[in-house]
C-alpha cells in the first residue's frame, strides 16, 4: 500500500522509506532543510543527482506537484530501483530515474527551476558546473556536502558572478534515544547545506 504523506511541510519520517544497505539515505531532519532551501513551487522542473535512497527526490515531487516533474540521477543500480520503489509507494507519477554517471548524462535533460546534488561520490564540482549550464535564471541549487574536501570545490564553484545568493549552514542533529533510565541524545554526522541562485544576469 502507498505511504501517505498528507502535510504540506517536508520531514518525512525515515522510517517510511523502503530502506537497502549500501544505499544512501538523506536523514528527514536534513532533508527538511535542503527541501526548504530550494524554494519549491508547483511546477517547478527539479534535478536529484545522486539520488540514493530517493528521499528527497519523494519530498521534491510532492513540492512540485503532478504538473512538476523530478529527474532523479545515480550511477548505481541499486539506487536507482530503490527510488523508483519510494516513488511509486508514495503514489508518484512524476518522477522519472536516469541511470547514469553525472555530469556526463546530463546533457539532454530539460531546463530546470532547482537541483539537489547528493552523495555523488565523484565530480561534484563538475555536477555543479552541469547545474548551472541546465539551471534557469534564479533557479535553485543546493548541495549536501559531508566531506570538508567536497565543501571546499562547492564553494569555489558558487565563487564569483555565476552565482548568487550562497548561502553555507551546517546542520548537526541530534536524536533522541530511550534508556532504562530516560532518553540519551546520539549526534548523527554534520552536514554542511550549501544553496544558491543562479544569477538572473
Amino acid at each position: 500500500a502507498p505511504s501517505r504523506w498528507d502535510s504540506a511541510a517536508p520531514g518525512i519520517p525515515d522510517g517510511l522509506f523502503e530502506r537497502e544497505e549500501g544505499v544512501p539515505i538523506t536523514k528527514e531532519e536534513v532533508r527538511a532543510i535542503q527541501v526548504c532551501k530550494a524554494r519549491l513551487r508547483p511546477g517547478f522542473t527539479v534535478y536529484d543527482v545522486g539520488c540514493g535512497s530517493g528521499s528527497v527526490s519523494v519530498e521534491a515531487a510532492l513540492q512540485a506537484g503532478p504538473s512538476g516533474r523530478v529527474v532523479a540521477i545515480d550511477r548505481d543500480e541499486g539506487a536507482v530501483g530503490l527510488t523508483r520503489r519510494n516513488a511509486a509507494r508514495f503514489g508518484l507519477s512524476n518522477v522519472s530515474v536516469v541511470l547514469g554517471e553525472a555530469p556526463g548524462c546530463m546533457g539532454g535533460l530539460d531546463p530546470a527551476d532547482a537541483a539537489f546534488v547528493g552523495g555523488t561520490g565523484g565530480d561534484t564540482a563538475g555536477i555543479v558546473r552541469a547545474c548551472h549550464a541546465k539551471l534557469r535564471p534564479g533557479g535553485r541549487i543546493v548541495v549536501g556536502t559531508i566531506l570538508v574536501e567536497t565543501l571546499h570545490a562547492v564553494l569555489r564553484e558558487l565563487d564569483g558572478p555565476r552565482f548568487e545568493s550562497v548561502d553555507v549552514a551546517q546542520v548537526a542533529v541530534s536524536k533522541g534515544r530511550r534508556t532504562s533510565t530516560g532518553t540519551m541524545m546520539l549526534a548523527r554526522n554534520p552536514v554542511t547545506v550549501v544553496s544558491a541562485s543562479r544569477a538572473r544576469s
